[in-house]
């Protein structure tokens, strides 16, 4: 089981750090905004495998628990970061005339 968890941890963890630097390089704004919301479910995703391998007894809770916080800091500024470039991309695209 703790290698199942470690791979899943892996994997998102590591995502995180690849989706948002494609989000930096992102050809419109509304990439951007698409890629930045792919990191911030890899980050809520990463932070829910390290809350599991606490629940289930695998890491000592005192060891991950600066990971822990430092995941949920991530998680908190790139939700803001998501939001604030979707209303960049809404603002714009409603202030636009169609016909």
């Amino acid at each position: 089981m703790g290698n199942v968890l470690g791979n899943q941890l892996l994997k998102s963890g590591t995502s995180i750090g690849a989706n948002y630097r494609e989000a930096l390089r992102a050809s419109s704004r509304k990439h951007f905004v698409s890629i930045i919301q792919i990191v911030e479910r890899e980050t809520d995703e990463t932070l829910y495998w390290l809350e599991l391998l606490i629940e289930s007894e695998l890491v000592n809770a005192d060891r991950l628990q600066p990971l822990i916080s430092e995941c949920r800091e991530l998680l908190a500024i790139i939700t803001a970061t998501a939001k604030s470039a979707k209303r960049r991309v809404d603002k714009n695209s409603k202030s636009k005339i169609q016909n």
